[in-house]
Parts: C-alpha cells; sequence; structure tokens
C-alpha cells in the first residue's frame, strides 16, 4: 500500500481499513478510474434532464452551479475517506468501519437499491433519443422494450471483466465528450436570451424552486463515488481515488454547465418542456436541419449504454463488499473468471427491467421523473452517512496529536458534505423521501436474517470466494497514524 506523500502530511487521516481482498485486482489507472467517474456521471442525465427541469425556469441554472459545488465537496470526502479504507464497496465500507454492520448495511441497501433504480431510468432516458433515430409512434410497449434492450446489453458486456469495463469506460466518455463540447461551446454563439424564459416558472419561491430542482438535478451527479466504490480495482487508491473524483467531477460539472446554457438558450422554453430530446433539438437549432440532431441522438445513445455498462459494475460491487462481510447473501460474494460479481449484475438487471415494465404504464416522461426522485433518497443517504462517518472519525481523531489546519479543512469538508446531502433530500419531497424510506425498511428483514443465521452458526459464504481480509483493529489503530 502505497504511503502517503510528504505533501499531506499534515492531514488527519487515520490507519486505513484492511482491503476485503486477499490479492486485490488493481486494474484502473488514474485515466480509466477518471473516466468512470466521468462515464457514470455524465450518461442519461445531461441528456435527458435539461427538459425535466425546464418547468422550474432558468433557476435550475442556479441550482446546477450549487449542485457542482457540492459534488465537488462529495468528490473530496470520499477521496479522504478512500485513503482511510481503500477497498471495494466504499459507502458500505465507511459506515461499517465507524458505526457498526446495520449502518454498513443500510448504507450498501440504499446504495445498491439507487444503482438498480438508476439503471432503470438511465434505460428509459435511451427511449427518447432512439425514437429520434427510430420513430416508436409513443408506443408505451416499443418503448418498454427498447428500455429493457438497452439495460441487457451493457449487462451481458460486463461478464467479460472489469479489465474489459474500463477500457469501455475511456473509449464511450471520449466518444460523448467530443460532440458535447462542441455543443456546450459553438451552441454558446446561437443563444437567444428570449429562449430562457422566466427565472422562476414553478409558481414557488425562489429557495423552494431552487431546492426542487436540485433535487431532480442530483440524477446528473450521481458517479461521483464510483472510484471510492471500485476502490478494490483501482491502482494506488489511496492517491488515485481522490484525484479520479475530483477531476471526473470537475470535468463533468463544466460540460453539465455549458451545456445545459446552451440547451436553454437554443431552444424556446415552451418547447423545453416537452422535449423528449432537448440535446438534439438543440443541436437542430444550431443546424437549421435534422442531420445535427441525429448525430446527436446517436451519441446519447451510445452514451448512456457507455454509462449503464459502469453503473453495472457498481451495482455489483456494492453488494459483493457487504456480502463478504455475511451482510448480504452468498451468492452476490461469488466472483467470475472476469473479476465481476455474476449474480449482483443479474439482480441488478432483472430488478431493473421490472421496474422499466412496472411503471412504463404511466409514460416514459413520467417514468423517469419518478425514478430519479427515488434515486435522489436512496442516493443520499450513504453519501449522508459517509460523511456522518468522516465527522465520526475526526471527533475520534482530535483526541490525538492532529494538526488545528488540517482537522479544521476535513471537518469543514465533511460537515459540509453531511449538511449538502441533507438539502438534497428534503429538496426531493414527500413522496421520494416516502418511496425511499420504503425501500430503505424493505432491506431490515434481510439483514435480520443475516445476522440471525450467523448467531446460529450458519454464516453465509460464498464458495470460491477469495476470504475477507477486513481488519477488526484495535482502538489505537484506528487512530493513532492520525499525526503529523
Amino acid at each position: 500500500m502505497t504511503a502517503p506523500s510528504t505533501t499531506e502530511a499534515d492531514e488527519p487521516e487515520l490507519t486505513p481499513t484492511a482491503p476485503t481482498e486477499a490479492t486485490p485486482r488493481r486494474t484502473f489507472g488514474l485515466a480509466a478510474a477518471t473516466a468512470l467517474v466521468m462515464g457514470n456521471i455524465i450518461g442519461g442525465g445531461i441528456f435527458v434532464l435539461p427538459a425535466t427541469v425546464a418547468p422550474y425556469g432558468s433557476v435550475s441554472l442556479l441550482a446546477f452551479l450549487v449542485l457542482s459545488v457540492g459534488a465537488v465537496l462529495l468528490a473530496l470526502l470520499f477521496g479522504k475517506l478512500a485513503r482511510r479504507s481503500p477497498v471495494t464497496g466504499g459507502l458500505y465500507v465507511y459506515p461499517r468501519d465507524a458505526f457498526g454492520p446495520f449502518a454498513g448495511f443500510l448504507s450498501a441497501w440504499s446504495y445498491w437499491t439507487m444503482t438498480w433504480v438508476s439503471i432503470a431510468a438511465l434505460a428509459v432516458a435511451a427511449v427518447g433519443y432512439v425514437d429520434v433515430l427510430i420513430p416508436l409512434n409513443d408506443s408505451h410497449a416499443l418503448g418498454a422494450l427498447v428500455a429493457i434492450l438497452a439495460l441487457w446489453l451493457p449487462a451481458a458486456a460486463n461478464f467479460a471483466g472489469t479489465r474489459w469495463v474500463g477500457r469501455v469506460q475511456i473509449v464511450s466518455t471520449i466518444l460523448k465528450f467530443v460532440p458535447l463540447l462542441v455543443v456546450a461551446t459553438v451552441g454558446l454563439f446561437f443563444i437567444d436570451t428570449d429562449n430562457f424564459g422566466a427565472f422562476n416558472a414553478s409558481g414557488d419561491s425562489v429557495p423552494g424552486a431552487l431546492a426542487a430542482s436540485a433535487a431532480l438535478l442530483l440524477y446528473s451527479f450521481l458517479g461521483v463515488e464510483s472510484a471510492a466504490v471500485s476502490a478494490g480495482e483501482v491502482d494506488n487508491p489511496e492517491r488515485n481515488v481522490g484525484r479520479a473524483s475530483v477531476l471526473g467531477t470537475l470535468g463533468s460539472a463544466l460540460v453539465y454547465i455549458l451545456g445545459t446554457v446552451a440547451v436553454f438558450g437554443l431552444v424556446p422554453h415552451d418547447k423545453l418542456v416537452d422535449s423528449g430530446a432537448p440535446f438534439a433539438d438543440a443541436v437542430n437549432s444550431i443546424t437549421g436541419g435534422s442531420w445535427g440532431g441525429t448525430a446527436i441522438a446517436l451519441v446519447a445513445v451510445a452514451s448512456i449504454v457507455g454509462c449503464l455498462n459502469g453503473w453495472i459494475l457498481l451495482a455489483a460491487q456494492m453488494p459483493y463488499a457487504a456480502a463478504r462481510d455475511g451482510l448480504f447473501p452468498a451468492p452476490f460474494a461469488k466472483v467470475g473468471k472476469g473479476g465481476v460479481p455474476g449474480f449482483g449484475v443479474w439482480a441488478c438487471a432483472i430488478l431493473g427491467t421490472i421496474l422499466i415494465a412496472f411503471n412504463y404504464t404511466a409514460g416514459p416522461d413520467t417514468t423517469f421523473r419518478v425514478l430519479v426522485l427515488i434515486t435522489t433518497f436512496t442516493g443520499c443517504f450513504p453519501y449522508l452517512l459517509s460523511a456522518a462517518a468522516q465527522l465520526y472519525w475526526l471527533a475520534r481523531g482530535s483526541r490525538y496529536r492532529v494538526r488545528p489546519a488540517g482537522l479544521v479543512r476535513d471537518l469543514i469538508v465533511a460537515g459540509l458534505s453531511f449538511a449538502f446531502s441533507f438539502w438534497l433530500i428534503a429538496g426531493a419531497g414527500y413522496a421520494a423521501v416516502y418511496q425511499g424510506v420504503l425501500f430503505l425498511f424493505a432491506g431490515i428483514p434481510v439483514y435480520v436474517w443475516m445476522r440471525a443465521r450467523q448467531w446460529t452458526g450458519e454464516p453465509e459464504e460464498a464458495e470460491g470466494s477469495e476470504e475477507s481480509e477486513v481488519a477488526e483493529g484495535s482502538e489505537e489503530s484506528e487512530v493513532a497514524e492520525a499525526v503529523a
């Protein structure tokens, strides 16, 4: 494990948790890890959400700025936490180490729920752009079929292994960034300010509209934790997880803000509200024809499929880490020859398919909005617990010889990350929080069952999986290294 550099010696870091893999597979370098973060962040969100938040008015552009700052704070937080626990599982490992197995399970369950719900939402997002290429004639059955196909293609590809997933992420990230940057730069010269509409078109107060639009837009930043969740596959994770998280988030934020401003300025507000493919409409406004929109639609579909490729990997990695600790059913801990937990891939693909089929009766636009709001709660809850875990470690470390400058800096990052996550959960609204809590509570019987099996001497162990080496170190080992 690489030691921290002397330039960061003043940081109040604690001894890292021992890796959960006996022989970690370090298949992601900094470039691949950054591409994983950017590829997972920039998927369906950038191509669909401008239309989803258009009813709130251009106040949603301000929400994007606020979210960008919050996402960078989260990236910094995960970088700090990954230095302590540079292992696969990230958002599960941090609460578990700080607060015990039940907190770890709730975080893993919530994040796992978010991943397969997000996968379903991404697949639905692809439908609007496929419709530009091949008219679906508003058929819900065809739309559901396209969404399910968009989900299963990358699911099948995941069985090729994590190294292949990393390569696909690099290629798909480059593929989608070139045209997106063209729209985000060239499009700025064609903006008509009359297209922006009212600053606050929601009828609510500005703070209310800001919080509501931010809750929807959070979906576009889900993935900031990608490198932390897959830290066991990242080369030199103590350094590269933080770097990849920050670089990927900053790059994504730049494209998001410029691209959304361009879309708002290129597409008339009344048309944008009802658009199923806002970026295609924006490019058509630039070119004055339909060929540009068709090209963007092709890129959007490729981008979403590439994003699904990375998200499916994350959906398998989180329960894999929990299963190795006996908190998820044993099949989740089984790893195939390619290094991918195959059962986790099957589980998220099947659950995503069921969710698509169940929700498509309400129509693709409504389906996307409902799924996005559910992911706001299930995604922010692990963020909240991770920030709380960092605050806990800092509070314990403060009893030892921690340099004040490093402690204050990390306390600010963790505190603001906690407040940011809480604000987003509140902004999601009653219905989203209610449904999210139901998803969360649905996991409690699973936890009770798994713990009961452990207490009765029937531990869940995955046949053929490596033995967990998670350290249950002493009090001193958890805090003694928080010194300069």
